[in-house]
């Protein structure tokens, strides 16, 4: 056998290593929808914010659960949406979309996710509203990078980017609405349409 049969060869098996042992079905037509959502869950929220200008929120209860429930239907419809499309590529691949690199991925992004929402609930319950939004952002950032070791290693810059604006969330305080916005929404749209001619074209 030739050398650069060899080398062919060598480089298949690791392709075909790389792919078993890493979640490929991610589409990234799920983080354009994500990006629109939050988009969407954005503005919603800024007409929530704008009713209740100007009075403590401590005396707006109603308008926090508001903001609640909206961000809730938000992450419920991006992840709805990730795992629809994500099982449409699997079976159009010919591949399994429950194995053991799903339940890698998913275990090692739900413990800085959940962590984060704990954390968050915590700021609300006393009040520390003015980083809600910048620890979203950097907790998120955080589970993208932990993901990124068993999926597309992409979604490791995302998590960079994720966390850099959270910081930067933190660091200027008033305008946690807009860097949630560029966080969740325009960078999903701007990740997710580089995925999808990278990796599903």
């Amino acid at each position: 056998m030739k050398e650069k049969d060899i080398h062919a060869e060598i480089s298949s098996i690791r392709d075909l290593m790389e792919r078993s042992a890493k979640f490929i079905s991610l589409s990234g037509l799920s983080g354009i929808m994500a990006g629109i959502y939050a988009l969407i869950g954005a503005g919603m929220g800024y007409q929530i914010l704008q009713q209740i200008k100007g009075e403590p929120y401590r005396d707006n209860s109603l308008a926090i659960v508001e903001l609640f429930i909206l961000a809730f239907a938000v992450l419920f419809l991006s992840i709805g949406t990730c795992i629809w499309l994500s099982v449409r590529k699997a079976k159009k691949n010919g591949q399994p979309f429950w194995g053991t690199s799903s339940k890698r991925l998913l275990i090692n992004m739900a413990i800085p996710l959940v962590s984060g929402g704990l954390f968050t609930f915590i700021l609300i319950f006393h009040g520390h509203y003015g980083i809600v939004a910048s620890s979203t952002l950097i907790f998120y950032g955080l589970a993208l990078i932990a993901a990124s070791h068993y999926t597309y290693s992409d979604v490791k810059g995302l998590g960079i980017m994720e966390i850099l604006l959270g910081l930067l969330a933190a660091w200027v305080p008033g305008y946690g609405l807009i860097f949630w916005s560029v966080g969740f929404g325009l960078l999903h749209i701007i990740y997710g349409t580089v995925m999808h001619f990278k990796y599903d074209s």
